[in-house]
C-alpha cells in the first residue's frame, strides 16, 4: 500500500474533526479570544517582555488593551537581535527554532522569532483550513490528493546563535514537512535546489508523469502564473525527459545531484505520448489540459490578487481557487472556508485580534473594537497578540468584514497602508523606493518632478519600470549607471527584493517621461473623484493604468552582459 493510500484518508478524518471544533468555538468567538489571550499572557509572564508590561497582573482582555500600547515592528527589533543571537527568554519562553526574513514598512528588514508554540498555533489554522476545504470539495464530488509545489525549502543564513534564517514560505515547508510532504507530487528534496528555473523544471517534470495531479499550490497567484509559463516554454524538453528517462542538459545541476536524480527517474513514454499529442492538438501546454483531474489551485486571495486572477482562465479553465490561510510572517488572521470566496474567517485560535475603526487611524492610541463589535462593509487595521511575542502588534494590514460566520467575522485583506510592489513576493515598499531616489538624486545630482515605480505589463514575473520625470533644470547624462545604481541600492533598502533579485525577480528598466506626465496624472486622480487636499502621488503602483498613454522621451533597457 502507498503510503498516499491510507495518509490522505486519514488527514482528511483528522482535518474534519479540528474543522468541526473550530466551528464550535466560533459561535462565541469572544470567550474564546480571552481564553487564548488569557493562555498567551499566563504562559509569557516570566519572559523579560512580559515582566515589562507586568501581563502577569492583568485579568481580562479589556484590561489588557486599556494597560498595554499599540505597537510596531520597532519596539521589538532590538529584543529580537538579542534573541538571534541566542539569548534566551527575551520575547519567548520556548526555544526559537526558526526566524522569518521578511521587510516591512519601515523599509527595514524584519527578523520575525518562530517557536515550536508559535508553529503549532499556525498549525492550527492550516489544519482547519484544510477540513473546511476538504468540505467543499466533497460538494463537488471531489477529494484531497496529490500537489504541484515548486516554492524554495532552502534557508538564507543562520544568525549568530545558530538560527535558521529564511523567507516565511521556506519555514512553513521546513517546519511542515512531515505533515505536507507525503501529498507533494514531486520528491520534497527537489525543493531544495537553489536555481528556481532548475527547481521548476523537474517539479513539473514529476507532476506530469503523474495524470491524476489534483492541485496546484503556491503563496502568491503571480508564482502560480510564473509556473503556468515554465510548462508552456518547457513543454518540448519536458516531454522528451519523460519519454526518454532523460534529464535535460540545460539544468543547473551539480554532477552528483544529477547522477543521483538520474538513477531515481525512470521513463513514462505513454504519459508522454498523452501529453505530445495533447501539445500537438493545442500548440501550447497548460495545467488545465495536463491534469484533467485537477481539483483546485491554492494561492492567496485578496488585494492585488484578483489582477492575476484574470489570466487564470487560460491556464486554469474553471477550477476553484482556495485562499488557505491569510496572514504574513509574522502571524495569521483567517482561515478560509470556501472555493473562490476572498472572505476568511477570524483565525480564533491563533492570536488575539483588536479592530481600528478607520476614524481611529490617524489617533496616537487609537480605540479597538473585539472582534464581536465589528460592522459588515466596514474597514479597519487589525491588531494581533501571538506566541511570536507580539502584543496588540500593528502590521498596518487593512481588511474588510464581509459578513459572520455564526458569530465570527469574515475578513478580507484589502491592502496595507503604504503600499506594495510585489513582482513575485518582494514587497517593496513605498518607503523603500522613497529612501532609494533621494539617494540617486544626490549621487546624480539631478532633480525630480516626480516619480513612480510600476510593473511591467505582459511579463510574468514583471520587471520594474522605474518612471521619473526630470525637474526643469535637470538632465540626467548617465541613464543607465543610475538605473543599475537603483537596482543596487534598493537590494540594500529591502532585503526580501535581495533576494528575489538572484533568480526570481527581473532586471528593472527605465522610463523618463516627457515634461508634465505628473500633472496630468495628477489630474487623472482628480477626476477619479479624489480629494484635492488630500490628492497624492503614489511612488509605487500595480495599477498599470495608472502611467497609461503618458509620453516618454527615453526608455533604457538593462545592460546586456
Amino acid at each position: 500500500m502507498r503510503m498516499t493510500d491510507w495518509y490522505v484518508p486519514l488527514l482528511t478524518r483528522y482535518a474534519a474533526q479540528r474543522a468541526a471544533r473550530f466551528v464550535d468555538r466560533t459561535r462565541d468567538p469572544f470567550a474564546t479570544q480571552e481564553r487564548f489571550l488569557k493562555g498567551m499572557l499566563r504562559h509569557y509572564r516570566r519572559t523579560e517582555r512580559g515582566k515589562r508590561y507586568r501581563i502577569g497582573e492583568i485579568r481580562s482582555a479589556e484590561e489588557f488593551c486599556d494597560r498595554l500600547p499599540v505597537t510596531q515592528y520597532r519596539d521589538y527589533e532590538s529584543d529580537i537581535q538579542r534573541t538571534g543571537a541566542g539569548e534566551r527568554n527575551v520575547l519567548t519562553p520556548d526555544p526559537i527554532r526558526f526566524i522569518t526574513l521578511t521587510s516591512g514598512t519601515t523599509g527595514q528588514r524584519k527578523w520575525i522569532p518562530v517557536s515550536p508554540r508559535f508553529q503549532t498555533a499556525l498549525q492550527k489554522s492550516n489544519i482547519v483550513s484544510i477540513g473546511f476545504l476538504v468540505e467543499a470539495l466533497k460538494a463537488r464530488g471531489l477529494s484531497l490528493g496529490k500537489a504541484l509545489v515548486t516554492n524554495s525549502a532552502n534557508v538564507a543564513g543562520k544568525t549568530e546563535g545558530g538560527i535558521e534564517l529564511g523567507l516565511a514560505s521556506t519555514g512553513s515547508i521546513r517546519m511542515s514537512k512531515q505533515l505536507a510532504a507525503p501529498l507533494f507530487a514531486q520528491p520534497y528534496d527537489l525543493l531544495q535546489i537553489s536555481d528556481s528555473r532548475t527547481r521548476h523544471y523537474l517539479c513539473l517534470l514529476y507532476g506530469l508523469r503523474n495524470r491524476n495531479l489534483q492541485s496546484m499550490a503556491s503563496n502568491f497567484p503571480m508564482l502560480l502564473l510564473r509556473t503556468c509559463r515554465y510548462l508552456e516554454e518547457n513543454a518540448a524538453a519536458l516531454i522528451q525527459d519523460l519519454k526518454a528517462g532523460t534529464l535535460s542538459q540545460t539544468l543547473d545541476l551539480t554532477p552528483a545531484c544529477r547522477a543521483e536524480l538520474t538513477r531515481h527517474w525512470t521513463a513514462h513514454p505513454q504519459r508522454a505520448m498523452e501529453l505530445e499529442q495533447l501539445l500537438n492538438r493545442h500548440g501550447r501546454l497548460t495545467p488545465q489540459w495536463a491534469w484533467p483531474h485537477l481539483a483546485f489551485v491554492s494561492t492567496a486571495r485578496g488585494g492585488t490578487s484578483d489582477f492575476y486572477f484574470q489570466r487564470f482562465g487560460e491556464y486554469f479553465g474553471q477550477t476553484p481557487v482556495f485562499g488557505g490561510v491569510y496572514g504574513c510572517s509574522e502571524a495569521t488572521f483567517g482561515i478560509a472556508h470556501a472555493l473562490n470566496e476572498d472572505g476568511c474567517i477570524l483565525a480564533l485560535e491563533s492570536g488575539f485580534y483588536e479592530f481600528i475603526p478607520e476614524s481611529e487611524w490617524e489617533a496616537e492610541h487609537p480605540k479597538t473594537l473585539m472582534a464581536t463589535d465589528v460592522k459588515i462593509g466596514s474597514r479597519y487595521r487589525i491588531l494581533v497578540t501571538n506566541d511570536a511575542g507580539f502584543y496588540r502588534y500593528d502590521i498596518r494590514d487593512v481588511v474588510e468584514v464581509v459578513g459572520f460566520y455564526e458569530k465570527t467575522p469574515l475578513i478580507a485583506f484589502r491592502y496595507r497602508l503604504g503600499g506594495l510592489l510585489n513582482s513575485t513576493s518582494e514587497k517593496t515598499t513605498e518607503f523603500h523606493v522613497i529612501q532609494v531616489m533621494q539617494r540617486l538624486q544626490q549621487e546624480f545630482r539631478i532633480g525630480l518632478e516626480d516619480f513612480c515605480v510600476t510593473l511591467s505589463e505582459r511579463e510574468i514575473p514583471a520587471h520594474y519600470w522605474v518612471n521619473l520625470e526630470l525637474s526643469a533644470d535637470s538632465s540626467l547624462d548617465r541613464p543607465e549607471a543610475l538605473l543599475q545604481r537603483f537596482d543596487e541600492v534598493l537590494q540594500e533598502e529591502n532585503g526580501h527584493y535581495q533576494i528575489m533579485r538572484r533568480d526570481q525577480v527581473p532586471s528593472p528598466g527605465l522610463r523618463i517621461l516627457e515634461r508634465g506626465s505628473f500633472e496630468t496624472v495628477r489630474h487623472r486622480l482628480l477626476k477619479q473623484g479624489r480629494g484635492e487636499n488630500q490628492l497624492k502621488i503614489p511612488h509605487i503602483s500595480e495599477d498599470r493604468a495608472l502611467l497609461a498613454n503618458l509620453k516618454i522621451a527615453r526608455e533604457v533597457s538593462w545592460p546586456q552582459a
